[in-house]
């Protein structure tokens, strides 16, 4: 299906997709496209063959697992959380530029291992079409665990994704993205706990002051934020308060980019390929 296409055919593609599936656990994050695939599975399915599992990753906002849990919660969706070990991967740590490879293939192994509870059922993620023109180095994880995407198989778009979340009343349909708190190291640029506390402090703060879309880049001592092009003056005209707050926070100095936010700006040191 192409972009565009009606509520109406989309909803029967996927309702066509569930019935075609013996029972999914589904690779849940708290965003909207894993909370939607959720969702899905639970309705088409019922709780006895449909499995939301989230990680409680040192790179997860504990906002965000609070929230992906009430959103289980809410709706009725059996739910399981696990802990990977991506942080003891040095592969992971060391912050190459395909990172996200190594995270999702810890995920996709602690998945696969439920198989052996679930042998028919499919390990499912909420990948939809746009993903496929984005950097992405956890798509050839997902290929091999054989990872199967309800949402772009039936030709979804983050459009349509959205609209569909809000069809249903979702109260996620217009939640911004928040990728892992490890992509805003820099690649090559150690990832460790203390630094993944100290970006989750930042942006807690700023979310705290009224910048619910906002960035913090570690570069060591200096902590680079990033909120909407039209917030920027907003936020210089508070650089003072900033400032007092990010050193308690460990930050010696703070720059605002004048640019704003851009998502993957961190992408641009990759040759070739675009944010």
């Amino acid at each position: 299906m192409s972009r565009g296409t009606p509520l109406e055919e989309n909803l029967k593609a996927v309702e066509a997709w569930f019935a075609n599936a013996p029972g999914v656990v589904v690779a849940f994050s708290g965003g909207v496209d894993s909370s939607l695939v959720a969702f899905l599975a639970r309705r088409f399915l019922g709780p006895e063959r449909s499995l939301a599992v989230i990680s409680a990753s040192p790179s997860l906002k504990m906002s965000e697992l609070d929230g992906a849990r009430a959103f289980a919660r809410r709706h009725a969706i059996p739910l399981e959380v696990i802990v990977t070990r991506e942080m003891e991967n040095p592969n992971y740590t060391s912050n190459p530029a395909n990172r996200c490879y190594f995270c999702k293939h810890t995920l996709y192994t602690e998945l696969d291992s439920m198989r052996e509870r679930f042998p028919d059922w499919y390990v499912v993620n909420g990948q939809n079409t746009d993903d496929l023109g984005d950097y992405r180095p956890g798509l050839q994880a997902a290929k091999e665990f054989e990872v199967r995407a309800p949402l772009g198989e039936c030709g979804l778009d983050k459009q349509a994704v959205r609209e569909m979340a809000a069809h249903f009343g979702l109260e996620c349909w217009d939640k911004p993205a928040s990728p892992c708190l490890s992509s805003r190291v820099p690649y090559g640029q150690e990832v460790t706990f203390e630094k993944l506390r100290q970006i989750e402090a930042a942006e807690a703060w700023l979310v705290g002051a009224g910048f619910p879309v906002c960035r913090v880049r570690h570069y060591g001592e200096q902590a680079r934020i990033e909120v909407p092009p039209d917030r920027v003056a907003e936020l210089q005209e508070q650089s003072d308060a900033v400032g007092r707050h990010f050193s308690k926070i460990g930050f010696s100095r703070v720059e605002i980019d004048p640019e704003g936010f851009v998502s993957g700006k961190l992408n641009r040191v990759l040759d070739g390929i675009g944010d």
